[in-house]
């Protein structure tokens, strides 16, 4: 009888969950967690691309990246007229030539400009007083 009494004036809401469902002190909910250097598909792919690998062209070794002997392969397909990589090369192309396109610079506006006017004239002010001033050595 005690304890239903105990437990029906403790206000049960939005982070106020019931103490039966609370965790335990000193374990937490995800007590294993995220197990400690695991890869994500990025970082793996990444790794991977940059491994060295040894390539024949026109007779001669050469190591160069994997990304690099996989481009490689895929202009020498293109060029011999393979319709697929074709495609797949001019995708990479625009791909490419999106992500170098560089962002214009934001014009700042004229409240900007002005504030930064005048912190550029303050430092001005106070270079010019410190050549002013001798040495205090």
């Amino acid at each position: 009888m005690e304890n239903d009494h105990k437990l029906a004036t403790y206000d049960v809401g939005y982070g106020k969950p019931p103490k039966h469902t609370r965790f335990t002190k000193g374990r937490s909910g995800n007590h294993h967690g995220r197990p400690k250097g695991t890869l994500n598909l990025a970082t793996v792919l990444d790794r991977t691309l940059r491994e060295k690998v040894v390539v024949n062209e026109n007779g001669r070794r050469k190591v160069v990246t994997k990304l690099q002997a996989a481009i490689a392969r895929l202009v020498d397909k293109a060029t011999s007229g393979d319709g697929q990589a074709v495609r797949y090369l001019c995708q990479l192309v625009i791909s490419a030539e999106e992500r170098s396109v560089a962002e214009p610079a934001t014009q700042l506006s004229d409240t900007d400009q002005k504030v930064l006017g005048n912190i550029l004239q303050r430092f001005q002010q106070t270079s010019k007083e410190g050549k002013d001033e001798p040495d205090p050595e």
